[in-house]
Order: C-alpha cells, then structure tokens, then sequence
C-alpha cells in the first residue's frame, strides 16, 4: 500500500477483524505502549471491535503525561525567575504542578513561549542576547536527537544563553519496569512506531527472552493497529514470542543510525521519575559533561519543595494499565481539558483526552 486512505480502507479493516476473530485464543490482554497508538483506537473504535477477544490496555506512552509532578515543578520554578525565558512545547503548558502550571505563570507575568521545535527555542536564545532562554525537553527517543542537535549547533555558533532542562525517558527500560511489576498480566505489546524509527527494533529483545511473550512495532492508521494485532495471536497460537515489525514502511531493525549517534553524543543514560511508576533505572537521559553549560538544572539554582499530587486523581494508575479514565470519579466532570486535573487530560496523547474526545463507554473495559 502507498497512499493513507488504503490504510483506512473498511473492507481491508473489516477482513482484518474478522481474522482476528477466527483465531481460537479468546481474553487476550495487549498493551499498547504508545500515546498515539491509544489515539487511534479510541478514534477508530478498536477496543470495540476487538472485544471480547483482545483486550486492549493502555500504557505509559505519553511523554507529557508520564512527567512527574517533581519535574513540572522545577519547570515552573525556572519559568518565574525574571531573567529566563522559558520554551516549551503547547501540551505542557496547562499540565498542572504541585502548586501551580506554566500557564498560571504566564498569566501572572512570567515569560513563557511555546515552540514547535528546538530550533525555535534557539532562534529565541540568538534574538534576546540579555535572556536566558531555557527549553523544557519532553520526550521519548524520538525528540532527543533533535534537542541533542540544538545543543551541538549551540555550541559550534557559541550561543551562551541556551540552557535545557531535560526530562527525556527512554522506552525499553520502562516496559521492563512494568513488566516487572507484576501488577497487570499481558499477552503480548504494541510497540511504539515513532520511537522504533529511531532506536529500532533489537533493543526489544529482552521481552520474549525475559517475559515470554511478543511484541510487535505498529504503526498509526486503524490497518496497521489490526495487522500488529494478528501478528501477536499468530506468535500465542504459535507459542512463539518474538519481536516484530508491521510498520516497515517507518522503522528498520537497526532504527535510526545518525540520529542515535547525535542523542548519544550530548545525553548519557541516568535515572528517570516516572509518574506513576516513581523513580526507575537508566529510563533518563541527561546532559554529557562537556555539555554541562547548557543544562538548566545545573545552571540555576531551584528552591526544593515537596511534589504532590491532585487529590482523587489516578493517572498514574492509568499509565501502570490497572484502570482506565472510566474508573476516575473526577473525569469528565471535575476533570476536563478545558479544567484538568491531570496530566493524562491535558496532552493530545493521554488516555483521559482520548477517552473524553472519543468516547470511552462500552470500548471494551
């Protein structure tokens, strides 16, 4: 297939389900790790037309939404100091704190810009030379060899005034805490499309070796959720957990070579805070020591002060996969993403959005 409305096409999707549904395995359980991927099938209702059969459960893949409380804070500390500008990409804009959110800040006089890049956030630092302009970096593999790139062009162009503060999580490593958890049982994983492009396929592997079960890379279109979907109960029929990839047309085996190599040229692997998983090994990245005079964290200095999170919120449990938004008492009526309480209602990829934009009664839980 070439164009995009082949990928939607109702009477391949129609067969595809009906596929599924032949095979003699019934009550799966199947982890869509991926904030977009959890998009797409509320969007296209596929937990509908897979349930009973396949059971799909939501994980901890939206970088805003697995941001603790912690991390937003010193973000908002950063945004109030007067000689800092701080950028930021719009979803973290309304995603509550402790106490306050970059949008309060703002409103109460602190410079804070959304930016759609880091490039952006760069052009900001060369254009206000007596600013400290400090880019808040949010995201999976996929965004960090761009803002590693930004920190490389900072220090060839001699740009002094450009700080990051870099809350990035890797992938692999949090899927292992999960499973390692103990706390859901999952037949198999819908592996993320957009972060496989770039570290690949093989870093994986410990998940049928360690776990026993499969994990297929997906891509974004209601065809390719399907197909990865077929492809997991082919390897349970099989009782041949492997690591896969129906997304060919976006990741190879190997990802992204040239943009892992800028990543790990500026990063090093160190912890991460997760919310709702707390603080878990080598998920984090953080600046390299020759590029220290561009991290935010070491270049000014933040007050601490105790995290906390919104009374009767459980986004943290939706992240794990225990609950859904169905089981908050606070979704859409306290909590909405004109009003959220949490951060799983606020990002275009939390499960809370999808569910209040979407629909989430009678989706299969």
């Amino acid at each position: 297939m070439k164009f995009l409305d082949e990928y939607r096409d109702p009477e391949l999707a129609k067969r595809l389900v009906e596929r599924i549904h032949s095979h003699s395995f019934h009550g799966l359980r199947l982890m869509e790790f991926c904030g977009g991927h959890t998009v797409a099938i509320m969007k296209y209702g596929l937990r509908q037309l897979l349930f009973p059969q396949v059971e799909l459960l939501s994980g901890p893949g939206c970088p805003v939404c697995v941001t603790a409380n912690a991390d937003i804070d010193k973000a908002i500390a950063l945004a109030k100091k007067p000689e800092i500008i701080l950028t930021t990409f719009g979803d973290m804009l309304k995603v509550p704190g402790s106490y306050s959110s970059l949008q309060k800040v703002r409103a109460d006089g602190g410079d804070v810009r959304i930016v759609y890049s880091a490039q952006d956030a760069l052009a900001i630092a060369q254009g206000n030379p007596d600013k400290k302009i400090v880019f808040l970096g949010i995201g999976f593999e996929t965004t960090a060899p761009t803002i590693a790139a930004s920190i490389l062009e900072a220090k060839n162009r001699k740009i002094k005034n450009y700080y990051v503060l870099s809350l990035h999580k890797l992938c692999p490593p949090v899927i292992k805490a999960l499973l390692d958890s103990g706390e859901i049982k999952l037949d198999g994983i819908i592996l993320p499309g957009h972060v496989s492009a770039i570290i690949g396929s093989y870093p994986y592997e410990f998940i049928p070796r360690d776990y026993g079960i499969g994990g297929v890379v997906a891509g974004f279109e209601p065809l390719d959720i399907l197909l990865t979907v077929e492809m997991l109960i082919a390897q349970i029929e099989n009782r041949k957990p492997t690591i896969e990839i129906a997304y060919r047309r976006g990741v190879k085996p190997e990802g992204n070579k040239k943009a892992r190599e800028i990543m790990e040229t500026v990063f090093e692997i160190t912890e991460a805070n997760w919310r709702g998983l707390g603080r878990v090994l080598a998920s984090g990245l953080t600046l390299k020591r020759e590029y220290q005079d561009f991290n935010a964290e070491a270049s000014f200095v933040l007050e601490a002060i105790p995290a906390k999170e919104p009374d009767g919120c459980v986004c943290g449990e939706i992240l794990r996969g225990i609950k859904t938004p169905l089981n908050c008492k606070l979704f859409g009526s306290y909590c909405t993403p004109e009003q959220p309480v949490g951060p799983c209602m606020v990002s275009s990829e939390g499960s809370c959005a999808a569910y209040y934009l979407y629909g989430g009664e009678n989706n299969g839980r």
